[in-house]
């Protein structure tokens, strides 16, 4: 299938480097548009893809259209290439946040039945480590929504996810990573403050990190049965584990997932 992005940010350069390089798609497959012609040059020239001239010129060209602009461009986009997309009907991809398929649908405003796909990807995407949930419309099929699918493992972890729980999603995979980073910061500067340098502690404390989220999805112990691994009776670790509780930590990162999904929401109706 031909794939084509509508922007070339972070995150559409790292899905559109991933599937070349795992293989899902040939570069000679994609094609892209961006508004600066410098970037879109550069861009092309690196990963051997299409540059196309216009969002028409694209969408008359996939059949896997990533809308992958920022909210509030998408429906100045989408009344541009709406004659295209009814006429192709290819296969449209959003990674805008807070988009419902409703939405995406009224800001098309057209009758023919064309398949929609809302995808929330994360940041880790860059690395190849994302994850990504995705949900597609009554008039996409399993075939292309199983393709879109694994676009997205080529960058990561990806699911398919009933888009009641998309808000839900975007504050334990989307938000979360900022929340990691507030994480691993915090220890870094508590190793800091008794002497360690800024730089040696974040890596220590990031390594840290990424060995206990592996060790969560590879063991089949719940996190909490790992923490009382990790508390020996008596230990430094549990007078820590205590001390987060003493401070309200659970019932902070509790509130932090509500209010994205609270956030989320309230822009899903505007």
């Amino acid at each position: 299938m031909k794939v084509g992005f509508i922007g070339i940010g972070n995150m559409a350069s790292a899905i559109i480097k991933g599937i070349i390089q795992n293989g899902h798609t040939s570069n000679q497959d994609i094609y892209v548009h961006n508004t600066t012609p410098e970037k879109l040059a550069l861009f092309t020239a690196e990963t051997g893809t299409h540059a196309c001239s216009s969002n028409k010129e694209l969408a008359e060209q996939v059949d896997i259209l990533v809308l992958a602009a920022k909210p509030n461009v998408l429906p100045a986009i989408l009344a541009e290439i709406k004659d295209e997309l009814a006429a192709h009907q290819p296969v449209v991809v959003s990674i805008a946040a807070g988009t419902t398929l409703q939405k995406l649908s009224e800001l098309l405003n057209i009758s023919n039945e064309i398949p929609l796909v809302r995808v929330m990807p994360n940041l880790n995407s860059q690395i190849g480590e994302g994850m990504s949930a995705i949900c597609g419309n009554d008039y996409t099929t399993s075939k292309q929504k199983a393709f879109v699918l694994n676009m997205f493992k080529a960058v990561g972890k990806a699911i398919e996810l009933p888009e009641k729980d998309f808000s839900t999603f975007t504050a334990i995979a989307g938000s979360s990573p900022a929340f990691v980073f507030l994480f691993i910061d915090s220890l870094a500067r508590a190793a800091v403050k008794n002497g360690m340098s800024k730089e040696i502690a974040t890596k220590i404390a990031a390594q840290a990190v990424i060995g206990s989220g592996k060790l969560v999805l590879e063991s089949s112990e719940s996190p909490w049965n790992l923490i009382d691994q990790v508390s020996s009776p008596g230990g430094t670790t549990v007078e820590g584990v205590l001390a987060l509780e003493d401070t309200g930590f659970i019932s902070s990162i509790t509130k932090a997932a509500q209010a994205v999904i609270d956030k989320d929401q309230a822009m899903m109706q505007q």
